[in-house]
């Protein structure tokens, strides 16, 4: 086979080649020849059709099979011998004033890896985030737990901040309602801007039983094009006023986060235990993002298009089965290449360089380190034993903790090359203030 290769661009390429139109005659021949044999052709029994029936029914299809196959494995072989990395899919096409009796002749257009020369990292400053867990942030989880084991009483007074209310509401504009703009015996907390501002302070200072007629002014900006802009009436009745009642942090409270016998102070130490795990998954999570960027600001790449298409394609695929878990249809929210060009870049712009300096410095992940992480991803679980035993009962169960693995090398490598800076972060900051 003659193959021709000719450079288009920075990565793109073409290779010209032919395929001998004889090959591929023999090998339709051969496959007719089987289909021959389970060919069910009206008139015939089945495997009984002359050859020649078979041919006129059969012989398009099966030519087109066998020229597509041998065309990619002609590919294949003449990129394998040009030492060529394919990236993405190439584009096959006939070549224009190719010879209809002589052989088969094909133009295949592609691009190839770049070549990744690994930048400087000495100087690179990089932020190391730390954070030491102590009783100030076991005493904030412990809220954070009450609140979360909030119970709401009756009260017979006006409602107020921190208040649960439920109330029935009708809304209208210029005197007409509209969609969405009314709800009986719905329930909100006050203060924790699940309403329109206007709409709390309304609320605010009604009893049980009361009713206000309150107007509210919609935001240009409101997600509700129909309301965008205008002014609403809504006449709010009160139906109840409940004031928020947090558990003391006592035996019983110890009890209902799992200890038998009530110790306060063995709760305190779980809690401890637990946060600290997940301190430490946060800071290495905000650690590894600094240095995927250090990474990607020292070494340029020329990045392959039709990667990026192809990431494109796989981060819209991933929007839209999220969208389906939490039951939206994707045909509601549309989804366009340009929300995720910029994240599929980045993406692959890290996959190349990871290669390289993963390859270029030994960093893949070793047996221990990835048992290490999977008993600690096990302690999050009531029968650690069990959850270490699931991992290692499949190996592609493995490729998570794997990958967790070769990403602490890379963090620990690129931190000890680099000008790392420890920069201490808030609790309320890192754990993305939960519960408040």
């Amino acid at each position: 086979m003659q193959a021709q290769l000719e450079t288009l661009g920075q990565l793109e390429r073409r290779l010209s080649f032919s395929v001998p139109r004889e090959e591929i005659s023999k090998q339709v021949d051969a496959r007719l020849k089987r289909v021959a044999k389970t060919a069910k052709v009206d008139g015939f029994r089945p495997g009984k059709a002359p050859l020649n029936i078979i041919a006129q029914q059969y012989g398009f299809r099966v030519q087109e099979e066998v020229l597509g196959e041998t065309v990619e494995r002609s590919f294949g072989e003449a990129v394998a011998k040009e030492q060529i990395q394919v990236a993405g899919y190439p584009r096959f096409e006939p070549k224009e004033g190719s010879e209809a009796e002589g052989d088969f002749q094909f133009v295949a257009t592609f691009e190839v890896y770049p070549e990744v020369k690994l930048g400087e990292l000495a100087g690179k400053e990089v932020e190391n985030p730390t954070l030491t867990v102590g009783e100030s942030e076991i005493d904030k989880t412990l809220e954070i737990l009450q609140k979360q084991r909030t119970r709401f009483d009756r009260v017979e007074r006006a409602a107020a901040d921190g208040d649960r209310v439920i109330i029935d509401f009708k809304g209208t504009i210029d005197g007409v309602a509209f969609d969405g703009g009314s709800a009986e015996n719905y329930a909100f907390l006050i203060g924790k801007k699940q309403m329109l501002p206007e709409f709390e302070a309304g609320v605010i200072g009604l009893k049980e039983g009361e009713t206000k007629d309150v107007t509210v002014n919609f935001p240009a900006d409101y997600h509700g094009k129909d309301v965008a802009g205008k002014t609403a009436v809504f006449v709010i009745t009160v139906k109840n006023v409940a004031a928020a009642q947090l558990p003391e942090v006592n035996a019983e409270f110890a009890k209902s986060l799992g200890i038998e016998d009530g110790d306060v102070a063995k709760m305190r130490e779980e809690v401890k235990g637990n946060l600290e795990r997940e301190v430490r998954f946060r800071l290495k999570a905000r650690a590894k993002e600094n240095v995927m960027t250090a990474l990607i600001e020292t070494t340029p790449v020329d990045l392959p298009k039709s990667l990026v298409i192809m990431e494109i394609s796989r981060l819209a695929e991933q929007a839209q089965a999220d969208l389906k878990q939490r039951g939206i249809d994707p045909k509601l929210v549309p989804l366009s290449p340009a929300m995720f060009e910029q994240q599929a870049q980045r993406r692959v712009h890290l996959g190349l360089v990871l290669a390289e300096l993963v390859k270029a410095n030994g960093l893949e992940a070793k047996p221990e380190q990835v048992k290490t992480i999977i008993e600690d991803l096990a302690q999050n679980y009531e029968d650690p034993a069990d959850v270490i035993s699931w991992y290692y009962e499949k190996r592609e169960r493995l490729a998570g903790p794997e990958s967790m693995a070769l990403e602490d090398n890379v963090v620990d490598f690129v931190l000890s090359k680099a000008k790392a800076v420890e920069k201490a972060v808030a609790f309320d900051e890192l754990m993305g203030q939960q519960g408040q």
